[in-house]
């Protein structure tokens, strides 16, 4: 009889090399959202992968980055617990990538006690074999202690390769959530989700960064679930761009995040949508804990 192994694996990487994507891929579900934009994924956020023997507890990342504000403080304390309670670590790049890491949370990997997979994304888009050597061999010298696999995410090229590789990796241990459960955040977090990806394919510039949504009501009955739910933004200016000419813009938004959202729960959905202001939320620690930063 097979020994039962499970752990958290936990992925970590510059904004926009494709964590979310690939954690996608690999729990099979659409956990996170996914956009062009930097600084897409502010939480941590797990999905959950079981089997008879074994159950993998993946988390996707925010993007490492400088803080400007408390909320990017918030969002480096998630990946700093990542590095922390991790039982093996995906390090992940790109093939494009040239912003160097924190050197903080790169020393922290080079010195890490766990298996460290560094994943090289989208070789889909690679012009040569030498250009690929090229980067291999650059991060084999960086971080000598990690195991290099190329990849491409979004082609599901050799994700097989990396979730192979972490079951053998795994430590023994029992499983740490019910062996049907997804994920470890509530419904009403990917609503709020998934009305903020429409949010950053929508708008532009400085828009998606200074919007979070709140979902005031959450009422599931037999045949729909009615949801009401508050966009944030942080200037007056910002609310009339969020609504648009004659209330077109959240409109979209809207029909948009319906679509999805009756995919995720296989419901009809009713979503009314709301625009306010509030100024400082990104740099006050009692507004950053109420939408469950802190």
């Amino acid at each position: 009889m097979k020994k039962h192994k499970s752990g958290f694996v936990n992925i970590i990487g510059c904004p926009n090399v494709g964590k979310s994507t690939l954690m996608n891929a690999l729990v099979g579900e659409k956990i996170s959202i996914i956009t062009s934009k930097a600084q897409t994924t502010r939480h941590r956020i797990m999905g959950i992968v079981s089997g008879d023997d074994f159950q993998i507890v993946y988390s996707d990342t925010p993007g490492v980055l400088k803080p400007k504000y408390k909320l990017h403080e918030s969002m480096m304390k998630f990946v700093g617990t990542a590095l922390v309670d991790a039982d093996v670590i995906l390090f992940m790049t790109d093939i494009f990538e040239d912003d160097a890491l924190d050197e903080k949370v790169l020393e922290r990997i080079k010195k890490a006690k766990v298996p460290v997979l560094l994943l090289i994304n989208k070789i889909d888009l690679i012009k040569t074999e030498e250009q690929l050597k090229a980067i291999v061999e650059k991060w084999e010298k960086e971080i000598p202690n990690a195991e290099i696999i190329s990849l491409s995410a979004i082609q599901e090229f050799n994700t097989e390769k990396v979730f192979t590789r972490i079951l053998e990796l795994l430590p023994e241990g029992e499983a740490f959530y019910p062996k049907g459960e997804l994920t470890d955040k509530p419904e009403k977090f990917f609503v709020s989700e998934t009305i903020r990806e429409k949010i950053l394919q929508n708008y532009h510039q400085e828009i998606p960064y200074s919007v979070e949504v709140g979902v005031e009501s959450f009422k599931e009955e037999e045949k729909i679930i009615r949801i009401r739910a508050e966009i944030y933004v942080s200037r007056e200016s910002q609310k009339a761009i969020i609504i648009g000419h004659q209330g077109g813009s959240i409109k979209k938004v809207g029909i948009q995040s319906r679509k999805d959202l009756e995919i995720f729960f296989g419901k009809q959905i009713h979503l009314e949508l709301f625009v306010k202001v509030d100024e400082d939320w990104r740099d006050n620690t009692n507004k950053l804990r109420r939408y469950g930063y802190e």
